[in-house]
């Protein structure tokens, strides 16, 4: 396990940038050289015993974090838990978990037989978290996969790495407004996810959230190299709530349009 936060958000910064160009892009656009606060990333997981989002979490506990929010996405059969850390400047975390017994027998086959291919130490190693695919899965099994569960298919393809980092606009020097930063993307040319809106949720529920829709870049499978959609880039604006202080969690009605990120658009 890693003892140092920093040392770990950069490993996995570096790991999300090789595979989201975009993000680099986005990242010189809104900072122009400031410094970006990262709101959050988020990781993804099955709920299988050896990969279990605790075993994912541990690395953050082990560096000071706390769960702090519990989700449940019963249409994409997900569940999610939030860490904080007691630093504010420090990102949140977000991991959530396929229910991989809700889906068929294919499904499970293919995922379990995946999860079996992971050596038992590897989980714990401090690179766990940005190591990618232990795997060989065929460009057939990714599809049986995306035909379920998109969810599935992405972590098939690549495995343990942030799924997303997040600008946090509350902390943007020169825009105010998400509206302001989406503007801005697509004049830029970047694609915005428009499920659910292109803004889901709002001040109403204390978080605003957009994204970009997930780069794509070429994965090599056991049979054949492929093209898909990898990671994307997510903003986030936080309000105050009733107590003057602002919110720290996430809206499941929001995350759930975020998830589609990374949907492959055929």
């Amino acid at each position: 396990m890693h003892n140092n936060i920093d040392t770990l958000f950069d490993n996995l910064w570096q790991d999300y940038i090789a595979i989201t160009p975009s993000a680099q892009k986005v990242h010189q656009l809104l900072g122009q050289g400031d410094d970006i606060i990262n709101d959050h990333i988020a990781l993804r997981t099955f709920n299988l015993e050896k990969v279990s989002l605790d075993k994912l979490a541990a690395h953050f506990l082990a560096v000071g974090y706390e769960e702090k929010g519990q989700y449940d996405f019963e249409q994409k059969k997900l569940k999610a838990k939030h860490f904080e850390h007691p630093d504010d400047t420090k990102p949140k975390v977000f991991i959530s978990e396929l229910l991989v017994e809700e889906f068929s027998d294919k499904l499970q086959n293919v995922v379990r037989n995946m999860v079996e291919q992971i050596p038992a130490d590897v989980v714990n190693a401090d690179n766990f978290l940005y190591s990618g695919t232990h795997w060989q899965v065929s460009s057939e099994d990714y599809q049986a996969l995306l035909a379920e569960s998109e969810y599935a298919a992405w972590m098939a393809a690549w495995g343990y790495r942030a799924n997303h980092f997040t600008v946090s606009v509350n902390y943007l020097t020169r825009y105010n407004e998400l509206t302001e930063v989406n503007t801005a993307l697509k004049q830029a040319g970047f694609v915005l996810n428009t499920s659910g809106g292109e803004i889901k949720g709002g001040e109403e529920v204390c978080l605003a959230q957009s994204s970009t829709m997930a780069d794509k870049m070429p994965v090599q499978f056991s049979d054949k190299k492929i093209e898909i959609p990898s990671c994307f880039y997510e903003f986030a604006q936080r309000y105050k709530m009733a107590d003057g202080n602002y919110y720290k969690g996430f809206v499941a009605a929001s995350a759930d349009k975020i998830f589609e990120s990374t949907n492959v658009v055929m």
